[in-house]
């Protein structure tokens, strides 16, 4: 095949590919071969078929290297024969309009489809020309190689910038940012195997159990260092695990998604690129995350989506990504794009943040080293996890362990499960310190020397002998860790003297689902009781068991017999 066979030029000067015309099979050529054809047809005594180009027509191209081509006024290519060629760039219409030649370097797992981010916008869509590979050398090395147009009507198309990604299901992620220019620009691109990604894409899309609570806020992931900033708060309910997140976060930000994630599409989301301190806020300003912040004009210009903000008065703190442009600079007057523009100025050193290839960070599998600012529910996360807070200080939680009990009919199977002793109930696995007789009592004392367990949730359920013999539910909302619950119940009608029995249900609920679990920060190794009951429309016999709540957490699985 040559390219005389699938490429014309008008009188007018258009160049155009026509290879498909005739329903042929579509050939690609470098930019130096472009050049040659169109020199061979300047040299002929005449024009042929529908190459309008002979010794008296005006010189369409001139070769500074073998990768630079300028076509002269008025010869020009379009976008759609832009596709078929490759190697180098091609300048045209006095340098007004600019096709960049990209080689994509490096090795990937399975069939990638590379994709290009240009000016915040995917280049070419989800199934780009390129496909998975075009022009590619595999023993180059090279992946693939295409034109990107950089420059229209005398303005480079964000500064010529462009970001090469690799977001493939059941891959790693991987990304290169690149600034191009005439001839060629390499970005470098290498995927492997994600071991820790392998459910079924349409499995993934049905967890929404997994979710996040979007902008600033603080968490408390109980490791002695009390409340730290994150820009996102990622919590999952029973059954999911640490590693199913790292999967959903995969699948919001995977090529050809149609999930948005902090307000912009996933295939574009990154993450923190860079932070900064504000001042100068203008009055009664109220900036608001996930807002696109722009600044500066020219080659200062940029723009930002809002992740996150820590305002105090008319000074504070951003975190933003970088969507278009170049960062600020100290100084530089930051405007919102809502309906009534807020502006702040740049106060001090812009800080740049590096992104994870997946903005949760990475997975171990079992256990998740996370990407800058990224939070998680304190419950999900154990001694394994490594978290980095907005200030960039690695926090490493305390184990949280799940116990979990499986094999429950939903709406009907009473779950109790409590500390073990003798093969059952805890009974006495505390003591009552004070009476406890009003309406409402407001907290609940006990007298054991060793105080409250070090493992007790900061909420849940209290099992309190009353003086009659029976064990009354009640509720707490916190405790000071050492011998004091804060309850809301009444003992009114029937006391709790001091010296009675009080014990943990970790518990004690009708289940909601075919699992309940409980959470709690591993102190020491646990025998637990579980207990679960129907005897309603469909009884079962008692199941009753023992199970042990070690640093891995635990279970157990009800077997319900019927009892008929």
């Amino acid at each position: 095949m040559a390219i005389a066979d699938d490429f014309s030029v008008a009188v007018n000067g258009d160049i155009r590919y026509t290879g498909l015309d005739s329903g042929g099979t579509a050939g690609t050529y470098t930019v130096l071969e472009l050049h040659r054809f169109l020199q061979d047809l300047a040299d002929n005594q005449a024009t042929t078929g529908d190459d309008l180009l002979d010794i008296t027509s005006d010189t369409p191209s001139e070769r500074a290297t073998d990768n630079i081509i300028t076509l002269n006024s008025p010869y020009n290519i379009d976008d759609d024969a832009a596709q078929y060629l490759y190697d180098g760039s091609i300048e045209q219409a006095g340098g007004d309009t600019l096709y960049s030649g990209l080689e994509v370097v490096g090795s990937v797992y399975g069939t990638t489809t590379l994709q290009v981010v240009q000016n915040n916008a995917l280049y070419d869509g989800d199934s780009p020309f390129w496909g998975t590979g075009l022009n590619a050398d595999a023993g180059a090395n090279i992946l693939s190689r295409f034109l990107v147009k950089t420059r229209v009507s005398g303005s480079d198309i964000d500064g010529k910038r462009i970001r090469v990604f690799a977001r493939e299901w059941g891959e790693t992620y991987a990304e290169f940012s690149v600034t191009m220019g005439l001839g060629n620009s390499v970005a470098a691109i290498f995927t492997s195997q994600d071991l820790n990604n392998e459910t079924a894409v349409g499995t993934v899309a049905t967890w929404t159990g997994i979710t996040n609570v979007e902008g600033y806020q603080l968490i408390d992931l109980g490791n002695g260092n009390g409340d730290r900033p994150y820009y996102s708060q990622w919590d999952f309910s029973p059954p999911y695990t640490i590693n199913q997140m790292y999967e959903r976060a995969k699948y919001l930000t995977r090529r050809g998604t149609s999930e948005t994630i902090h307000g912009i599409d996933g295939e574009l989301f990154r993450g923190i690129t860079h932070q900064w301190n504000y001042d100068n806020a203008s009055s009664g300003a109220d900036f608001t995350e996930d807002d696109v912040l722009s600044w500066g004009t020219g080659a200062t210009a940029g723009t930002g989506l809002l992740l996150a903000i820590n305002e105090t008065g008319a000074t504070g703190t951003m975190w933003i990504q970088l969507l278009t442009g170049v960062v600020p600079t100290d100084g530089a007057e930051i405007t919102s794009s809502d309906s009534n523009p807020e502006t702040c100025d740049v106060d001090g050193t812009v800080t740049s943040r590096t992104v994870s290839p997946v903005f949760l960070g990475q997975s171990t599998g079992s256990a998740i080293i996370g990407g800058f600012g990224i939070g998680f529910d304190s419950d999900d996360v154990t001694d394994a996890d490594k978290l980095f807070d907005l200030t960039g200080t690695l926090q490493e939680p305390p184990n949280n362990v799940i116990f979990y009990v499986y094999g429950l009919a939903s709406g009907q199977d009473r779950v109790l499960v409590t500390n073990a002793e003798a093969g059952g109930i805890d009974f006495d696995q505390m003591t009552l310190n004070t009476t406890l007789s009003a309406n409402p009592e407001s907290s609940l004392v006990i007298a054991d020397s060793a105080g409250i367990p070090g493992d007790t949730p900061q909420t849940g359920v209290l099992r309190v002998q009353c003086d009659s013999g029976v064990y009354k539910y009640t509720a707490f909302t916190a405790h000071d860790g050492i011998d004091t619950f804060t309850i809301n119940s009444d003992f009114s009608g029937d006391n709790a003297t001091a010296g009675n029995n009080v014990f943990i249900a970790y518990i004690d609920k009708l289940a909601a689902s075919d699992t309940e679990s409980f959470t709690v920060i591993y102190n020491q190794a646990r025998t637990l009781f579980v207990r679960v009951r129907d005897g309603g429309g469909t009884p079962i016999k008692t199941y009753e068991a023992t199970a042990p709540l070690g640093t891995g957490g635990g279970s157990a699985t009800a077997n319900r017999i019927e009892d008929d």
